[in-house]
């Protein structure tokens, strides 16, 4: 992996430690935060096989979908949710309601 690689995972794993209990952000949120909009799916690598102990349940995709990837699929990433009091509705959270934005100021 080279030093490009890191920078942005670093920037992907910064940006997910700051998510709020009971919010989420998208894939493509992430990616184009810590400066590379197309990399979404980049993202989802990064959270397959980054760091466990950080908020990963709390990103999911644009239309609020669940991760099939996530360890214990789908059921376990949206137990994980509801333990934060998300409501989770045909394998889907509210984006419109939970989407979290990091202050920019």
């Amino acid at each position: 992996m080279d030093r490009t690689e890191n920078d942005f995972r670093a920037r992907v794993e910064a940006v997910v430690r700051q998510i709020p209990v009971g919010r989420v952000m998208t894939y493509g949120q992430l990616a184009a935060l810590c400066g590379t909009a197309r990399a979404a799916r980049i993202v989802g690598g990064i959270a397959h096989f980054g760091n466990p102990e950080l908020p990963w349940h709390r990103v999911v995709n644009k239309q609020g979908g669940l991760a099939s990837g996530y360890p214990g699929g789908r059921p376990a990433h949206a137990e994980h949710l509801r333990t934060e009091g998300v409501v989770i509705a045909d394998e889907h959270v509210n984006v419109e309601e939970l989407l979290w934005w990091p202050d920019r100021s």
